[in-house]
């Protein structure tokens, strides 16, 4: 039988980080962030956290990876007390490259139609 629990608490995280965000963090580096998807291993010990921003500015999107980082033992802390866990995961943010990607093709497909 498959055993789908990585996916159940990956979703989870989404949705209390996305809250924590929103409602306990009070950098402004942070304000734009949006979680986008989180991966977790098999033996659920660590969780990268994929996010994007609006701006496309190379210099807020070091400033929101800071922000997270800074962030990240207050979001470790309050996943520990929201979820029911063994051993809490240790969280890793990436940038998630998927929405630019997404802009580009769009792009290219556009200028296909304007020729």
């Amino acid at each position: 039988m498959a055993n789908y629990r990585d996916r159940r608490v990956a979703h989870e995280i989404l949705r209390e980080v996305n809250d924590i965000l929103r409602k306990r963090v009070r950098d402004p580096r942070v304000q734009d962030v949006t979680i986008t998807d989180v991966r977790v291993t098999g033996d659920l010990q660590q969780a990268t956290i994929f996010y994007s921003i609006l701006s496309d500015l190379a210099s807020d999107k070091q400033k929101a990876q800071a922000g997270l980082e800074k962030a990240s033992g207050l979001i470790r802390r309050e996943l520990g007390q929201r979820l029911t866990l063994y051993k809490t995961p240790e969280i890793v943010f990436e940038l998630d490259s998927s929405v630019q990607y997404g802009n580009k093709i769009d792009e290219m497909i556009r200028n296909l139609h304007k020729d």
